[in-house]
């Protein structure tokens, strides 16, 4: 695949093509349309990491390895290349939409920055309430950056704060309960949502929380508020193929005013979708009926999505929990088959937003759920149905691509063998059960044959 610049369009000028059928637009389908637009069908192979974040979305980072994991199953990209991009400032870690952090590519630096600015001067308001006045952080953000242009190398926040002195302020109890123990993580806040300092990972990697701190002086955005926000959602609707108002709302944490001025701003089309059996009665036809959540969609996308057809042949991934295919929607429970939804071991799964495994796809359906057991280095799962050779295999590749790359897997930057052991466990638990399950079935169906032979 070309490994030149990936480029997102402007909204077509074009009338949009005529919208699909609502009953065409099954769960199924729209399943293996979002695998699509994520690029988990093989359509990123041979991209580069700023590629891979523009097409299918920024990589949402906690402290987890959910960014390798991003790269290596879209494009092959391992951690030595992610690490190296880091450090040539192709990609880095920066808080965007919602003030949250992701990795996203350079060109997007400036304006997802700006989409976060409002998360950070918010955490100026909780130590306002604390007897902070606005010139007291002003004065803090010159004195850091003074200190961090003078020092040999990137400094950590206990650096800084011993450096600063008195000029930190300790907020005590009162701040602790409100989670701003001292006035320091405001002014970086503030500077680092202005593109004034950058955090840099203590050892290089991301799958960890320990950061320094460098200047920076990153040019400001040319786009205007409501520009940007037009930005978000166009890239937000072609990284999804299509949401709803709610899913783009809570995404982008836009008002509705906002909501509708920047989904107007880029064209965007309403596509009604197909209800699913658990949202019709019992005595429902089986038949997909209209009726479902409407998704708003680009233009393009309405006419290609009309002549999309879901591929034939597996296509096997094993992704994190907060991999973009789940955490830009929160609809988790949208990619579990109607006959997965009732499994015992699953608990309340289909009624969450958020997965408690990573999981095992096939073409945007869930079909398992996976854990990495360092201990004895290997992916424990669970799968629903049971394995193919397809999904043997590619969990043998990722096992192998964590112990070489990553030594361990973690979702968040909490997360360690220990805290994961219960749910290590409860998965081994359920592969047993299935396969007892399973197992006399099999053995039914092997004496029937032997009669019929005999």
């Amino acid at each position: 695949m070309s490994t030149q610049p990936v480029t997102t369009q402007p909204p077509s000028t074009n009338a949009p093509a005529t919208l699909p059928e609502p009953q065409s637009l099954t769960p199924e389908r729209l399943r293996a349309w979002a695998w699509h637009r994520q690029g988990l069908d093989g359509s990123l192979a041979g991209c580069t990491a700023e590629q891979v974040l523009a097409r299918a979305g920024w990589a949402r980072s906690v402290g987890g390895a959910n960014p390798y994991l991003t790269l290596f199953a879209r494009a092959g990209i391992r951690r030595e290349q992610v690490d190296a991009d880091v450090l040539a400032r192709r990609i880095l870690e920066l808080p965007a939409a919602r003030g949250c952090t992701y990795v996203l590519g350079r060109d997007d630096f400036a304006w997802a920055l700006q989409l976060g600015r409002d998360a950070a001067e918010s955490a100026f308001k909780v130590v306002g309430r604390l007897g902070v006045d606005r010139g007291e952080i002003t004065l803090l953000e010159e004195q850091v950056l003074h200190t961090l242009a003078e020092a040999e190398g990137p400094m950590d926040p206990r650096q800084l704060k011993d450096e600063l002195g008195d000029s930190v302020r300790n907020l005590g109890e009162e701040g602790k309960k409100k989670g701003a123990t001292t006035t320091l993580p405001t002014a970086l806040g503030i500077l680092q949502s202005d593109g004034r300092i950058r955090r840099v990972p203590a050892n290089g990697r991301l799958d960890q929380q320990r950061y320094a701190y460098e200047p920076w002086g990153l040019p400001a955005s040319s786009l205007d508020d409501d520009a940007a926000r037009a930005e978000l959602i166009r890239r937000y609707l072609g990284w999804t193929g299509g949401a709803t108002f709610k899913q783009s709302q809570w995404f982008t944490a836009f008002t509705v005013a906002q909501t509708k001025a920047a989904l107007a701003a880029v064209g965007a089309v309403e596509v009604p979708t197909a209800r699913t059996t658990s949202q019709t009665t019992p005595q429902a036809s089986s038949q997909p009926t209209a009726g479902g959540d409407a998704l708003w969609m680009l233009p393009d996308d309405v006419g290609l999505l009309a002549g999309f057809e879901a591929p034939a042949e597996e296509q096997i991934q094993l992704l994190a929990g907060t991999d973009s295919l789940f955490l830009l929607r929160r609809n988790a429970a949208d990619l579990l088959a109607e006959e997965d939804r009732d499994k015992p071991a699953l608990g309340s799964l289909a009624l969450q937003a958020d997965l408690p495994d990573h999981p095992i796809l096939d073409r945007g359906r869930i079909i398992g759920l996976w854990q990495y057991e360092p201990a004895r280095d290997r992916i424990v799962s669970w799968l629903f149905h049971g394995p193919t050779p397809a999904v043997t295999q590619r969990i043998a590749e990722v096992e192998a691509w964590i112990r070489e790359d990553l030594g361990d897997f973690r979702a968040f930057s909490l997360d360690s063998p220990a805290t994961r052991q219960k749910r290590i466990d409860a998965l081994a638990a359920s592969a047993g059960a299935s396969a007892a399950e399973a197992l006399p079935v099999s053995s039914a169906a092997g004496r029937a044959a032997g009669s019929a032979a005999g």
